[in-house]
């Protein structure tokens, strides 16, 4: 009785907390005259990474600093294959320009530049610091491009934003801003505790099935460190606020190299140790899903449900793989044939398909 009240509640706090985070965030960005993807990728994104930075630092502080890299290599696979595959099965994503112009291509920087530290083996405080850094600059850079912009546009650019019925009610507009910032903050407590009270039921059943704990690990619990991420992206498709759907996604990434993996390599005196099977096969991964998002994003600036599809019949490959090596170890020879045979057509096959695809539209233009 009570795994099936765990199972109800986690599920009511993670649609309620979602739909407060984005109804809030949306609301912001139209007070604060910022555009909804810059909320995205900020707000949103840091606040649903959240549970991520409070487990790698104190894994840091407790001597298990390692343990961020799985935690932030494991969450950006998921972020992008899992949650940008399910949102944009419920509904094509549109993607926004600006992140094909700079977003991606700083997540793909900052990707390969997070395997490029952890290739001696680990990321010293150093290392950690410039990508911290990097986060705070990045940040200021797109708050203030988006004010700049937002104070010179149109007057139509109030039509970007949603209707605001607070402001009919009375509200000013210091009054509306706390209110709407107090519904993020709710929806992340809510976010937070649906996660963990669906995360605990759904280990319950699967260790009375039989379930190892390796698996349940693997699975059960990788997922459900993303729900926070998975449920706001999935609600903000389905309300419209695609910018805000794939924004998390983005942000969220990069918040995780920049600043879950950078402070945790600052904070932990002999910075953050990297296994040898994630610099050979995860991280080369995380890199490649991070590649296969331009191509994707950038072939008519819309992200399809078979696209979407694909992504997550990658997921599954991954997470399978996942699976059987941990039972199964590879030998680095073996390691470096898979990276050759899975990696690389991961990355390749959307290029081509996103290369062929514009070619051909190319073409038909001319033609007409």
């Amino acid at each position: 009785m009570w795994v099936a009240c765990q199972l109800t509640l986690g599920l009511a706090c993670l649609v309620g907390g979602g739909e407060l985070l984005v109804r809030g965030a949306v609301a912001i960005a139209a007070t604060l005259r910022i555009s909804p993807l810059v909320i995205g990728l900020t707000v949103v994104a840091f606040g649903t990474s959240a549970p991520e930075l409070g487990v790698s630092l104190q894994a840091a502080m407790s001597g298990n600093a390692d343990v961020a890299v799985g935690n932030v290599v494991g969450s950006n696979i998921i972020n992008v294959l899992f949650i940008l595959g399910a949102a944009s099965i419920i509904t094509p994503l549109v993607v926004s320009s600006q992140l094909v112009r700079l977003d991606v291509p700083v997540m793909i920087v900052s990707s390969i530049t997070v395997w490029f530290m952890a290739s001696d083996g680990s990321i010293s405080r150093g290392e950690g610091l410039l990508l911290f850094g990097s986060l705070i600059a990045y940040i200021t850079y797109c708050i203030r491009k988006s004010r700049s912009e937002n104070r010179n546009a149109k007057p139509e650019f109030a039509e970007d934003f949603p209707h605001r019925p607070e402001l009919e009610k009375g509200l000013s507009t210091q009054q509306s801003l706390l209110l709407n910032v107090a519904f993020v903050v709710g929806g992340l407590v809510l976010l937070g505790l649906g996660s963990k009270w669906l995360v605990g039921g759904a280990t319950t059943i699967a260790t009375a099935l039989g379930v190892s704990q390796l698996v349940i690990g693997l699975t059960i619990v990788a997922i459900g460190t993303s729900l926070p991420e998975v449920v706001t992206s999935i609600v903000a498709s389905y309300r419209g606020e695609r910018d805000i759907a794939v924004g998390n996604v983005v942000g969220s990434n990069m918040f995780n190299l920049l600043c879950v993996l950078g402070l945790t390599a600052t904070v932990s005196p002999a910075g953050v140790n990297v296994a040898s099977s994630a610099i050979q096969f995860d991280i080369p991964v995380m890199v490649a899903v991070a590649v296969i998002c331009l191509p994707v994003f950038m072939d008519g600036n819309i992200i399809r449900r078979w696209e979407g599809a694909l992504f997550l019949l990658y997921y599954a490959t991954y997470n399978a793989f996942v699976v059987f090596t941990a039972k199964n170890p590879l030998s680095p020879p073996r390691a470096s044939l898979l990276l050759t045979w899975v990696v690389v057509p991961l990355t390749v096959v959307p290029v081509i398909v996103s290369i062929v695809t514009r070619r051909k539209k190319r073409r038909s233009k001319k033609t007409s």
